[in-house]
């Protein structure tokens, strides 16, 4: 009775209260390859389909007000991209180990597609799955032929055992290429780490006789989660070594723990946990320190009897131990005939969005899944491009990763319409400029760096050329430049110009 008061309150403070969009804000969307679900639509497409289809996808999310993509770059031990430890997948070319024609590099197509519009590139991984289905073939390269002990059939899916230390010296091996190779920003899991449970055990009673580190037959629960954080922590270890300013992100089941069963647990009745079932110990990865955001997928409605949203966005906002913390949204679930009422009506995410906006420690937004958007959502796109959305946001900050923001531009001058600057040069990564915010407001208006609607442009260039009204009565507008890093951090803002338009 509690909780559906608290939830009734809130939900009407909220209305109470205008909301205005924040200046930062994480706006994500999955875009899944496994089983061509999001992209390429079908596999075998010419390389030149296959491009058309990122652009307009890409635009499709930034008319959207989307800042960024978290894109299945390895969703069955296989690659969309050139690779010296596993083949290419089948759901690019239709044929496992085969490269596209004529060859292109797809990773290094979509993160620079995405950095062009200003988008984050995160690359997202299925860490121990390695096939969907076991009758069909693997590529004649694939480490399962090489090392066939590594390999476990579950439900009629090939895994790798996360049991064995090789498979999890190989995973991080993995992500190590990627990162060391491509320009990504971060890379990203999801829930699937030991599977959903079967009704059969997990076939990993040899592994456990060999690797059980001193864990107790009663204790191999414990021994599945350890293997999980072993592998957390050396792909934590891994990627900042590698490359610092790299974000390691996790998209966990919405559920961490009932507390019936845990008092940390949140007030739900859920049938499957992360804790319990998939052997992820998320809250112990954001206490340490191993990963930078956690993204939970709160794939159900305000008000559902055992999982309620509201309830869920607030316990994980309260257990995100001064970590990036975002909430992912089920936009897959609205649907004309949906059975669950509240799934018929678009007012559902608006409304999931707008919580996430009032509670402090949440961050921002993804949404399950792209291709949901090419279709009818009764007014929720338009909804997010002409309100929610509709000033574009920066990314929030990472300020364990790094806090020191880039030199202010320098030498700021303009000349008729244009305005060109400078920066000087630095050899530390993390204190490159990368972007300019190009801030425009009318001349005499208060200046607010905090309200979007001020943004005009976020810009790679260090010049810009403003086009005049062509209307004969043009007004005086002011304009400021301030410089953003890898990490979004930013610099003092310039003193203002003044130009008219």
């Amino acid at each position: 009775m509690y909780r559906l008061i608290f939830a009734f309150s809130f939900l009407m403070c909220l209305g109470a209260v205008a909301q205005v969009a924040p200046k930062r804000e994480f706006r994500a969307v999955w875009v899944a390859t496994v089983n061509n679900i999001d992209w390429p639509s079908k596999p075998g497409l010419s390389t030149d389909q296959q491009k058309k289809e990122v652009i307009d996808l890409l635009e499709m999310h930034r008319k959207n007000g989307m800042n960024a993509i978290i894109m299945q770059i390895r969703p069955a031990s296989d690659a969309f991209y050139p690779s010296e430890l596993e083949p290419w997948s089948r759901y690019l070319t239709g044929t496992p180990g085969k490269a596209p024609s004529p060859f292109y590099d797809p990773l290094q197509f979509w993160i620079q597609e995405c950095h062009n519009r200003n988008m984050e590139f995160h690359a997202w991984l299925n860490p121990f799955r390695v096939s969907q289905n076991a009758a069909d073939p693997l590529a004649a390269n694939h480490i399962a032929f090489k090392n066939p002990e590594w390999i476990v059939n579950y439900g009629g899916k090939l895994y790798f055992d996360p049991g064995i230390p090789q498979t999890r010296d190989f995973v991080v091996k993995v992500v190590t290429d990627i990162v060391s190779r491509y320009d990504v920003d971060a890379i990203h899991f999801d829930d699937y780490f030991y599977p959903y449970p079967l009704k059969e055990s997990f076939p990993d009673e040899n592994s456990f006789s060999q690797y059980n580190r001193g864990f107790l037959s009663a204790q191999k629960a414990d021994w599945r989660r350890d293997n999980v954080d072993l592998t957390i922590r050396m792909l934590s270890e891994s990627i900042k070594k590698t490359k610092p300013w790299v974000k390691f992100g996790i998209s966990p089941f919405g559920v961490w723990r009932n507390k019936t069963d845990d008092p940390q647990g949140s007030e739900t009745t859920a049938g499957t946990t992360n804790y319990d079932h998939l052997y992820a110990d998320i809250l112990k990865w954001q206490k340490i320190g191993w990963i930078d955001y956690s993204l939970p997928q709160l794939y159900w409605q305000i008000g559902h009897p055992s999982v309620d949203y509201l309830t869920l966005a607030k316990w994980w906002a309260d257990h995100s131990y001064n970590r990036a913390m975002y909430i992912g949204h089920a936009v897959y679930k609205l649907e004309a005939n949906a059975s669950v009422p509240e799934w018929k009506d678009p007012n559902q995410l608006i409304k999931q969005i707008e919580i996430t906006r009032q509670i402090p420690q949440i961050g921002g937004s993804a949404f399950y899944s792209s291709v949901h958007f090419k279709r009818d959502l009764f007014g929720f796109t338009q909804t997010i491009q002409d309100k929610i959305y509709k000033h574009q946001a920066l990314i929030p900050p990472m300020p364990w990763i790094d806090n020191k923001a880039p030199q202010s531009p320098e030498r700021f001058r303009k000349k008729g319409h244009k305005l060109k600057w400078k920066t000087d040069k630095t050899e530390k990564e993390l204190d490159k400029p990368v972007k300019y915010i190009v801030y425009l407001n009318a001349a005499g208006e208060k200046f607010d760096a905090q309200n979007p609607k001020n943004i005009f442009t976020i810009t790679s260039d260090k010049s810009i050329v403003f086009k005049p009204n062509s209307r004969k009565l043009r007004r005086k507008y002011e304009i400021r430049i301030s410089a953003l890093d890898r990490l979004h951090n930013e610099s003092e803002i310039s003193k203002v110009k003044v130009i008219k338009l």
